[in-house]
């Protein structure tokens, strides 16, 4: 009865089959703007970010001065033995304090204590943290605006020649830099900055480099300092990277270690061009893989980062737009 219905309708009625056709393109539009989204062109997406259509969201922060600056001089000679130099840039007059075969389980106590009991804004503090749990204490006067070359060595009495075996209960030299003047520590936000440094020995011959930074401030917190990964440039000479055996060799002493070899790769020569367009400047950070790669134009577009494909969680921005306007009116 239906079907004799829908038959009579169609011969007496041709907006009938108008009406069908009409239906179905809405339906059809319907369900391709659900699929692929408002904003994002199809060509920018896959097939697997139709299981992820949530926004990424910006991030919140605070910008901070940092008055601390530490790194290493020459790290491929550094090593038990020799000793190493160390290169301080601060903006105040600091104090640098090694503190040699530091405990690692007392370290990380003493940045907790920092976070629930007294802050760590002086050497003593940190030395009654850690409860003496280190081989060797040496301390430095740093005057402020000078990059000042620190050699640091453990004293050839100790005759210490390695840490033993990973996993290790000591790290071979954890740097501490506090503001020297008790007034500018009202001034910063961070107070002090521990740096957790390997050095090569008989035993771990894994190359010089800074495992972590941590950034004390003074209402308590602290915060692990992380490398931003940006694109690499062409232009960077071949002879400055390591051969394929060292980086064989480093690869699986830091597997042994537990370490990822992106949370402590040396920083390359970098590209502040956008890997997407080409034109605009890098202005955004992708979290959690820390890839600053995209534009202010391009960012809107991507759910997954261009370079590792990982989802991006949150984003935030190097700077703002009126720091950028700024810098443009002064390359004019």
């Amino acid at each position: 009865m239906a079907a004799v219905f829908l038959v009579t309708l169609y011969e007496y009625s041709p907006l009938f089959y108008i009406a069908v056709v009409f239906t179905c393109f809405i339906v059809t539009t319907g369900l391709v703007l659900g699929w692929f989204g408002w904003d994002v062109p199809v060509i920018l997406r896959n097939s697997e970010e139709t299981q992820f259509n949530t926004r990424v969201f910006k991030k919140q922060m605070r910008q901070v001065k940092n008055p601390f600056g530490l790194e290493i001089t020459n790290p491929s000679s550094a090593s038990i033995s020799t000793g190493i130099t160390l290169t301080t840039d601060c903006l105040e007059d600091s104090l640098l304090t090694c503190y040699w075969g530091c405990s690692v389980q007392k370290l990380y106590e003493a940045l907790q204590k920092h976070f629930y009991c007294f802050r760590i804004s002086t050497p003593q503090a940190l030395e009654d943290a850690l409860y003496s749990e280190y081989l060797y204490q040496e301390q430095y006067f740093i005057k402020k605006d000078s990059k000042e070359e620190i050699y640091c060595q453990l004293p050839r009495d100790t005759k210490i020649e390695d840490f033993g075996t990973v996993p290790r209960s000591r790290y071979p030299l954890v740097a501490l830099l506090t503001l020297a003047d008790e007034d500018d520590r009202e001034i910063y936000d961070i107070i002090s900055m521990v740096s957790v440094i390997h050095i090569p020995d008989k035993t771990y011959k894994l190359s010089c480099r800074i495992l972590y930074q941590y950034l004390l401030l003074a209402q308590g917190q602290f915060h692990d300092l992380k490398q931003l990964f940006m694109s690499a440039n062409n232009n960077s000479t071949p002879s400055s990277n390591p051969s394929p055996e060292e980086k064989s060799i480093d690869q699986s002493l830091l597997e042994k270690a537990g370490l990822s070899e992106s949370e402590v790769e040396p920083p390359e020569e970098n590209s502040k061009d956008c890997v997407v367009c080409q034109n605009g400047s890098v202005n955004w950070v992708l979290l959690p893989c820390r890839h600053t790669c995209l534009c202010d134009g391009c960012v809107r577009y991507f759910q997954q980062c261009p370079m590792c494909r990982q989802f991006v969680q949150e984003s935030f921005t190097l700077c703002s737009q009126k720091e950028q306007e700024k810098d443009k009116q002064k390359a004019l």
